[in-house]
């Protein structure tokens, strides 16, 4: 068996192929169960964000179970292999593991040390635990992912002020603002007239980094007016206007600033929906949903800014260089929960020759236990039957612990192997069905 981990993120794919990829949570059941069906692959978990869609495995063959993978990204994103392999990464074994502890603890994020993803990490593995496509192997990595995103932001300062998403691209605002002003500089948001589209967690953080950056007030649109007045209460200082998402033209026509994070798998603002519109101001739109929540052609439009998440790197630049040291201490602990992972990795591989010696040692325990039931005779009671038994049992498992513990323990393969060969020949057991 083997460990894989095929995907893109904002590193190896633009947003206009990765929201081809995007896999919204209503779909993932359905698509962990298209994996699932393929007889290469024994486990699988998804991992789909605005900047990557992962797929974990463990595969029966590493090149048809990666074959399989490949046919499933092409099946959801309607590329061919031939457009889409230029921005796929493929890691094995080890350098899966490695990954997807750096992706867990943040060290992968588009803003380093980005705390949601650690969370978008403990929900992939819920839903692999709730739709069953995960089993003991990626169940242990991946929990293992989630305690070292854990550590990594308890042990060491790379969690302490890091930015999101969002507050990258109030950033973004500020420093466009101040550009069109002729500043090099971020400046304060106090006088644009602001709105943000949708209500759910990354509006949340939206609507916290405007609050700090300056914002008087903003319009909150939602499909649903009850869960933006709800995100509102929530913010008492910041005054927000609940609106649905049937106003959008009057802001857009009225507001000058407009962030978007809605779960919409259409564009919600278009080209032809501003040209109608009797804007007021210039419009500057930001839109950090993927896919995305605005079409590239409104930048065609006179008096229109449109901006999504891959133009947040120029304001991420300014964040990088201060926590790369902080990063450099979160490596080292990586490594180490790495070693950890594939040290248990290496332990299995000595499981089929303990069941098998187990199995033999059983056969024999049951046979000279009836053997010695059958010369005590029928005066023997139940419970001294029960005794007699046990302790054959306990023998058993005596004899069994010395060399099962020795095999798990960690230590190097060469090593583990000759034990194995060792143990192999002493009771005469076959060599095959290697768990590895």
């Amino acid at each position: 068996m083997h460990i894989a981990v095929v995907g893109l993120s904002h590193r190896t794919a633009p947003v206009e192929i990765r929201e081809r990829l995007s896999i919204p949570e209503q779909s993932l059941e359905a698509s962990l169960l298209r994996l699932r069906s393929d007889e290469q692959v024994l486990e699988a978990s998804i991992l789909s964000t605005c900047n990557r869609l992962e797929i974990y495995t463990l595969l029966r063959h590493p090149d048809d179970g990666i074959e399989a993978v490949g046919s499933f990204l092409t099946q959801v994103s309607g590329l061919s292999l031939e457009e889409l392999g230029p921005h796929l990464f493929t890691y094995h074994h080890e350098e899966a593991v490695a990954h997807l502890l750096r992706v867990a603890a943040g060290l992968d994020s588009l803003v380093l040390g980005e705390g949601q993803i650690l969370s978008q990490v403990k929900k992939m593995v819920r839903l692999g635990q709730e739709y069953r496509s995960v089993g003991p192997i990626l169940n242990r990595l991946l929990n293992q992912a989630v305690s070292t995103g854990k550590r990594v932001r308890t042990e060491t300062n790379l969690g302490t002020g890091a930015v999101s998403i969002s507050s990258a691209a109030v950033e973004l605002a500020q420093l466009k603002v101040g550009q069109a002003r002729g500043l090099d500089e971020l400046v304060s948001l106090e006088h644009q007239q602001v709105a943000v589209v949708g209500a759910g967690r990354m509006a949340r953080l939206l609507l916290q980094h405007l609050q700090s950056k300056g914002c008087r007030g903003l319009v909150l649109l939602n499909r649903t007016v009850a869960r933006a007045e709800a995100l509102a209460a929530d913010f008492p200082e910041l005054p927000v206007q609940c609106r649905p998402l049937t106003d959008l033209d009057h802001c857009l026509s009225t507001c000058s600033l407009v962030f978007t994070s809605t779960a919409a798998e259409e564009a919600v603002i278009t080209a032809s929906r501003l040209e109608h519109l009797n804007r007021r101001s210039s419009l500057m739109l930001i839109d950090i949903g993927v896919p995305r929540n605005i079409s590239s052609d409104v930048s065609q439009l006179a008096g229109v800014e449109s901006f999504d998440v891959d133009d947040l790197q120029e304001v991420v630049a300014r964040n990088q260089e201060a926590r790369r040291e902080m990063a450099a201490e979160a490596e080292g602990l990586l490594r180490e929960e790495s070693r950890l992972f594939l040290e248990w990795w290496d332990g299995l591989e000595a499981v089929p020759l303990v069941n098998k010696l187990r199995l033999q040692l059983e056969e024999i325990r049951e046979q000279e236990l009836q053997k010695a039931l059958s010369r005590m005779g029928p005066d023997l009671s139940a419970r001294e039957r029960k005794v007699v038994e046990a302790l054959s049992k306990g023998i058993i498992n005596k004899i069994l612990h010395t060399p099962v513990t020795h095999l798990r323990a960690p230590q190097p393969r060469q090593q583990r192997h000759l034990a194995m060969k060792v143990l192999r020949e002493l009771f005469e057991l076959s060599d095959s069905d290697s768990l590895l």
